[in-house]
């Protein structure tokens, strides 16, 4: 994807508003609002899409392009199943995708990862989302969209994703880091977590890295910024890791720091928090 000397400011895989607007309308390029709110922030994703969205975005609702066939929220659904609900919104793997979210950098991050690992060639996320592009004055449109279909092949890289066994022999035998995206105060077990019947508290062996220190108004911090929070969390960027939160969404901001960084790509544990929670009191601690 080519850049203009604008645009070299951003580390790949940001995007710039400027950029996003003088490509909009392009038939190559795909559009997407991954808006996704947590129960406390009270917000409704589908009505703010509604009411206001960047020209030609289609919305791409977490929780039902996800594995239906299990209690836990928003796991990754069959490779059949995402290439069809991308073809239904009209995105093809060789597509320019510039993915944001109504929070700035929030669930965002989620979805690039999800394009990413399911095949998606060029996968990008809007540097400070819709408060930036609203900030700025540009257009939008209300409504639904209705995007001609297209034909996406889903290819899923496994490896790029950690289940519950895959991070447990990590913990145990010391083959990678884990770090936790959650705030520090739920990852301690000193604040209740979002989900009714999930405790707070962290995997044994596990290290703190809120994906918020990773943030800085609404927009990815600099790579250099990024990094030193890594370090301050005693992360080793280059060596094997693991991302984890409470159900894999903020996660992602941390797969996404890497990349912008230039680091190596971490796993994401998509059952997170809510499915390790629920394996037992004894993989679990609070001190």
């Amino acid at each position: 994807m080519d850049k203009t000397n604008s645009d070299r400011a951003f580390a790949a895989p940001l995007v710039s508003t400027a950029w996003l607007a003088e490509r909009l309308g392009s038939t190559d390029l795909a559009v997407v609002d991954a808006s996704w709110y947590l129960p406390a922030m009270q917000r409704d994703a589908k009505a703010e899409y509604s009411s206001a969205h960047i020209p030609g975005a289609v919305f791409f609702d977490i929780d039902a392009i996800s594995d239906q066939s299990t209690d836990l929220p928003h796991m990754l659904p069959s490779e059949g199943a995402f290439a069809a609900a991308m073809g239904a919104l009209g995105i093809s793997e060789e597509m320019d995708i510039v993915v944001y979210d109504g929070a700035g950098l929030f669930s965002a991050p989620r979805v690039w990862w999800m394009l990413t690992i399911f095949g998606a060639r060029n996968v990008h996320v809007l540097d400070g989302g819709r408060p930036a592009w609203l900030a700025e004055d540009r257009p939008t449109q209300s409504g639904g969209a209705q995007p001609a279909p297209a034909t996406f092949r889903a290819a899923l890289h496994a490896d790029a994703v950690a289940a519950f066994e895959d991070v447990r022999a990590a913990l145990e035998a010391r083959s990678a880091q884990v770090a936790d995206a959650r705030p520090a105060a739920r990852f301690r077990g000193e604040a209740p977590e979002p989900r009714a019947g999930v405790p707070s508290g962290h995997m044994p062996g596990a290290v703190s890295l809120p994906a918020s220190d990773l943030i800085a108004d609404g927009r990815l911090k600099a790579p250099d910024a990024l990094l030193a929070v890594f370090a301050k969390a005693g992360v080793d960027p280059n060596a094997p890791l693991i991302t984890s939160c409470g159900s894999g969404v903020s996660a992602a901001i941390l797969n996404l720091a890497l990349a912008a960084s230039g680091k190596p790509a971490a796993r994401l544990y998509d059952g997170s928090w809510t499915e390790w929670a629920a394996k037992g009191g004894d993989l679990r601690t609070a001190n």
